[in-house]
């Protein structure tokens, strides 16, 4: 295996055309050199949201991070991820399109866990409908939350120590 040990990583888009994607600089961070970014199946319900959707996650990988993430979100759960309230519909309606890549034409990304680059065109193996955002949280038994606002959850999740995610908190209430 390559790429950190996968096979397969992937991308998650609204938009089911895309054929080949090439690199790019990202607008919310101009200071990166241009690639494809990828996420690695573990990672991935990080991204089963609308795109815009402002979501937090945490998440346990040892027994004693299974400790600490039970204690301080009074969950079971191995993943914990939320979004507000006001997302619901938008989670009922939405649908993802999973691309998956060949992780041979990936590295990983060490500024964050389980986040690969490609620094070339690359194009997908495959594309699968998700139409069951929901579903795919359940499925994977990841603990979904939906907050009024994610303030307080946030804090929680810091404050546990814990490996978390904090995607698009510009969108969030504030």
């Amino acid at each position: 295996m390559t790429a950190g040990q996968v096979d397969r990583v992937y991308h998650f888009s609204e938009d089911g055309t895309i054929r080949r994607f090439p690199p790019h600089v990202p607008p919310t961070n101009p200071s990166q050199p241009a690639a494809v970014w990828a996420i690695g199946a573990d990672y991935a319900p990080l991204y089963w949201f609308p795109r815009e959707c402002p979501r937090v996650s945490v998440w346990a990988s040892t027994p004693d991070e299974q400790a600490v993430l039970t204690k301080a979100l009074a969950t079971e759960a191995s993943r914990v991820v939320a979004t507000e309230l006001a997302w619901l519909d938008r989670m009922r309606t939405t649908t993802l399109y999973r691309y998956a890549f060949d992780a041979a034409d990936f590295q990983p990304w060490d500024q964050a866990d389980g986040q690969y680059v490609a620094d070339h065109v690359v194009v997908p193996t495959d594309i699968d409908l998700l139409d069951d955002l929901l579903g795919l949280h359940a499925d994977a038994e990841v603990e979904l939350r939906f907050a009024p606002r994610l303030g307080a959850l946030t804090d929680a999740m810091l404050a546990s120590g814990l490996p978390f995610s904090f995607v698009r908190l510009r969108n969030a209430q504030h």
